[in-house]
């Protein structure tokens, strides 16, 4: 009898999984054709011709720099912030018991589960009530609050596996809480983390709609590429702009999802 693990999956099935996968990154091949396209103004399939210019374009524009800066800036900053912040609520909510643990877990991930309208109309109020101007600053907070919520949910996942045995030997040895910290939780949560902060600063570098809120008259780059094909004034470089982010957001993920894949073996796990 052949286990699971090898017997073949039926052709339909098989049918349906490309057709599937087709559909998904079918528009994500089509970015990439027409960033090589001669065509300017419109979009023809299949293109008149493929050239290498607006990349040499693409790379003098100094306003796609800037988006750029700004962006890289921004996703920075913000995952920086739900590193510090989202490990330690994550160590607070996992290590300790206290009345309303659930209630403070909840409101935690509750930013990343509203819409994004929301919070970017919650956001832009709460600034024009404390009458704090618009600037790269009011962007950070509007993406923080969605990154801690990433960073929050890889770390207590992580901490809940790390066994409460190592921390007590740790101390009945005689480490601080320093020592603890650096030799025994950071060795186990350390993957988590980095593919936490990884995947926060993809979801910040690509975030659209509370930064349209927050932004005021700055430009990140998805802003930028979306004013660019409301007004384009060279179509293609905005198809190659859009290729340099899939590959750039794509990149933080498949890492994270490398890191965290075998994250169940951490030391003393189950003991």
């Amino acid at each position: 009898m052949r286990s699971d693990r090898t017997s073949r999956a039926p052709l339909a099935l098989k049918i349906a999984a490309a057709g599937g996968l087709l559909f998904l990154h079918l528009p994500i091949l089509l970015i990439f054709l027409y960033a090589f396209t001669t065509e300017e103004k419109s979009y023809q399939f299949p293109p008149p011709g493929l050239t290498l210019q607006w990349f040499a374009v693409t790379w003098n524009r100094p306003d796609v720099w800037e988006a750029l800066t700004l962006s890289v800036k921004v996703a920075a900053i913000a995952t920086a912030i739900a590193m510090v912040l989202g490990t330690l609520c994550a160590a607070a909510v996992s290590r300790t018991a206290f009345f309303g643990r659930e209630t403070i877990s909840l409101l935690v991930i509750l930013p990343i589960a509203l819409p994004g309208i929301i919070t970017g109309i919650a956001l832009r109020s709460a600034f024009s009530l404390a009458e704090i101007p618009f600037s790269i600053w009011t962007i950070v907070l509007g993406h923080a609050t969605f990154c801690i919520v990433v960073v929050y949910n890889n770390a207590v996942a992580r901490f809940r596996r790390v066994s409460g045995s190592l921390i007590e030997a740790s101390m009945d040895l005689g480490a601080d809480g320093f020592q603890t910290f650096r030799h025994i939780i950071l060795p186990n949560i350390g993957t988590a983390l980095l593919a936490g902060g990884m995947l926060a600063f993809a979801l910040s570098f690509d975030e659209v709609i509370v930064t349209t809120f927050t932004g005021g008259q700055q430009s990140t780059l998805p802003i930028w590429m979306l004013e660019e094909l409301v007004r384009p004034r060279q179509r293609p470089v905005t198809n190659v702009v859009a290729m340099v982010v899939v590959l750039v957001t794509f990149l933080p993920i498949l890492i994270a999802y490398y890191l965290t894949r075998d994250g169940d073996q951490v030391a003393g796990a189950g003991k």
